[in-house]
């Protein structure tokens, strides 16, 4: 029998490539795509355009667009009114407001908790719904999880710290879920840190790989470089999602999508694959978070004559190079802190469970390795635009 789909951040980086990946599901019958648009034309234009990145095949008869918005006041009842949802049999829930900036805090919020909320109080009212799959992220663990493999369990843990709103916001989503649907319902998607793709071309958004490009760029890295980083591209993703939604007897209700102990890696390992492409920049240097303080110093032509950060005149006289205003450098730096933050937490997550679900999803590669298809494009990446809206 053919399942009816219902999916929120269909137009986004993982959303996107979760709709296509559908799509090609021989199980699977009409897509919904909850997307935010002024017409039903625009909202097809949109869907298409998803379609057309890669070259994968659009059928307007099976991917259906919904005129809504997560923001949207009236969104539960709308849904509710929409008498063409009512043989949904999965609700997908990718969609969320991932920035890290506390000055968008408010707007996380209310997409990523009372978003959620609506669509979860339309869910109860589909009598043919057998699964709602909520993408998380294994990093609602929190900040005093550190230097250690983190297990599915560990979390949510409401005495969790966060480096971020957005994190928080994830992890009470998990709480939302499990007090609107029965745990037969829930399946709750964690992916680790998402950066590029592992396949030979563009991939749908540079988040994350902005702060690749960005290190690119300064080349001197207030950060420690060993801290273990647990990375994934976005086709294994969506790919390993895609098999838990139509797995049969699935053992667990919560899954990390992870690279895990045996493929995490650092951004040392990184930096050595970026070094490879780039041979005319200066070699890559990691001095500690304590920098950071300095280099933004430096920025604002106030640094100390004391200051460590004068010993390494080279790089100092490579940035003054590179840059018209030193002001630049505080722009980058304002947006890079809360990466570098993650960058030294040193957390991988266990994907036991994955791997032996026994749905064909084997190891992922450490991003040290399959970033090599991709590492050319750092150089087209607006550094300054993507900081200023991290």
């Amino acid at each position: 029998m053919m399942k009816n789909i219902f999916i929120t951040g269909a137009t986004g980086f993982l959303g996107g490539e979760l709709l296509v990946d559908l799509s090609k599901r021989s199980e699977v019958g009409k897509i919904y795509c909850l997307v935010r648009s002024g017409s039903k034309e625009k909202a097809i234009q949109r869907l298409k355009k998803v379609f057309d990145f890669h070259g994968d095949v659009f059928d307007p008869n099976r991917i259906i667009p919904i005129q809504g918005d997560l923001a949207q006041d009236d969104l539960t009842e709308d849904l509710c009114e929409n008498t063409t949802l009512s043989d949904v049999n999965y609700i997908v829930h990718s969609a969320a407001n991932t920035s890290f900036s506390p000055i968008y805090d408010k707007m996380v919020e209310e997409i990523n908790i009372h978003g959620l909320q609506k669509i979860l109080k339309w869910s109860q009212t589909l009598k043919e719904l057998e699964t709602f799959v909520y993408v998380g992220t294994a990093t609602i663990c929190g900040k005093q999880a550190r230097d250690r493999t983190i297990t599915e369990s560990e979390s949510p843990n409401l005495e969790a710290e966060h480096l971020v709103k957005y994190t928080y916001t994830k992890m009470q989503g998990e709480i939302e879920i499990a007090n609107h649907l029965p745990a037969d319902k829930i399946l709750i998607v964690r992916p680790s840190i998402i950066l590029g793709d592992s396949r030979p071309w563009v991939p749908r958004s540079y988040v994350i790989m902005w702060t690749l490009a960005t290190v690119n760029f300064l080349r001197l890295v207030p950060g420690n470089g060993n801290s273990l980083l647990d990375m994934v591209p976005v086709d294994y993703v969506s790919d390993a999602i895609t098999k838990l939604i139509f797995a049969k007897n699935r053992k667990h209700q919560v899954y990390h999508i992870s690279a895990g102990e045996k493929a995490a890696t650092t951004s040392v390992a990184i930096c050595n694959t970026i070094e490879k492409a780039f041979p005319e920049l200066p070699k890559f240097n990691f001095v500690g978070h304590e920098m950071l303080r300095d280099m933004k110093m430096w920025a604002r032509k106030r640094l100390s004559a004391d200051s460590k950060l004068n010993d390494y005149p080279e790089y100092l006289d490579y940035w003054n190079s590179i840059m018209e205003d030193t002001s630049e450098l505080r722009i980058l730096m304002g947006g890079l802190d809360p990466y570098i933050e993650f960058m030294e937490l040193g957390q991988v997550f266990d994907n036991t469970r994955l791997l032996e679900e026994n749905i064909g999803v084997v190891q992922s590669k450490p991003a040290h390795e399959y970033i090599k298809t991709s590492v050319h494009l750092l150089k087209d990446i607006d550094i300054f635009e993507a900081a200023l809206e991290p």
